[in-house]
C-alpha cells in the first residue's frame, strides 16, 4: 500500500474511532467521519466500502495491538500471577488512554446493532489466563481448590466488566484505582500464600511510566 493511501486509512480509522467512542455506532454517520477527518465520503467508501467495515477495522485494530501488551506474559523469570496482573494493568491503561481501544470496546458493547460480526478477544484472553494459572499451580503459588480453566473465565469476565462499568460506578475512582481494589480482593482468594499488596506493587513497578 502506498504511503498516501496508508495515511488516509489511518486518518479515517482514527476519526471514526473518536466518533464511535463519543457518539456510539448508531450516532455516527459517514458524513460525520468525513467532516471529522477532512476526507471525502468517496475516500471513505474507497477504503472501507461501508460504515460496518470501518467499525470492524476499528475493532480489529484494537485487538491487534493488545498482543503487544502481552510481552510480560512471555518474559522469563516473572511469576505467572505477577504476569497476569501486569497484563491486566496494561490492557486497562490501553482502555483508558487509547481512543481506538476505547472505541473498539464500545463497538463490542454495541455489537448487536452492527450488521457484522464484531471480533472478540475473550477466547484468547481466557486461554492465556488459563495457562498462567496452570503455571502458578505447578509452582505451588495457586490456592488449593482453584481450577485454572474455570477461574480464568471468571477473572476475564470480571476484569472486562470492571473496565466497562468503572466510569458509571459511584465513588469517582479511576479505572486504575478500581482495578487495584479488585486485585487486592481477588488475589486473597487465588494465591496459595496471600500477599496481594506486595504482588500488586511488584506488578505496577513493571509498567513503564508514560511520558
Amino acid at each position: 500500500m502506498q504511503d498516501r493511501a496508508r495515511e488516509t486509512r489511518k486518518a479515517l480509522l482514527e476519526s471514526a474511532a473518536h466518533l464511535f467512542f463519543e457518539r456510539g455506532y448508531a450516532g455516527t454517520s459517514i458524513n460525520d467521519i468525513s467532516d471529522h477527518s477532512g476526507k471525502t465520503s468517496g475516500a471513505i467508501y474507497f477504503h472501507y466500502s461501508s460504515k460496518e467495515k470501518l467499525a470492524l477495522a476499528v475493532a480489529r485494530e484494537q485487538f491487534a495491538t493488545w498482543p503487544q501488551l502481552a510481552s510480560p506474559y512471555a518474559a522469563p523469570g516473572i511469576p505467572p500471577l505477577e504476569k497476569l496482573v501486569v497484563l491486566s494493568l496494561s490492557v486497562a491503561r490501553s482502555l483508558s488512554e487509547d481512543v481506538v481501544a476505547r472505541a473498539g470496546a464500545r463497538l463490542w458493547a454495541e455489537r448487536r446493532g452492527i450488521e457484522a460480526a464484531v471480533p472478540t478477544p475473550f477466547g484468547a484472553w481466557t486461554q492465556a489466563v488459563t495457562r498462567l494459572l496452570a503455571q502458578a499451580r505447578t509452582r505451588g503459588e495457586l490456592a488449593a481448590g482453584v481450577k485454572p480453566s474455570a477461574a480464568a473465565v471468571t477473572l476475564v469476565c470480571a476484569f472486562f466488566g470492571l473496565c466497562t462499568l468503572t466510569d458509571d460506578l459511584p465513588g469517582g475512582r479511576t479505572r486504575g484505582e478500581q482495578l487495584d481494589l479488585w486485585w487486592l480482593l481477588t488475589l486473597k482468594s487465588i494465591q496459595a500464600k496471600p500477599d496481594p499488596a506486595g504482588l500488586l506493587a511488584r506488578a505496577r513497578a513493571r509498567i513503564p511510566v508514560q511520558p
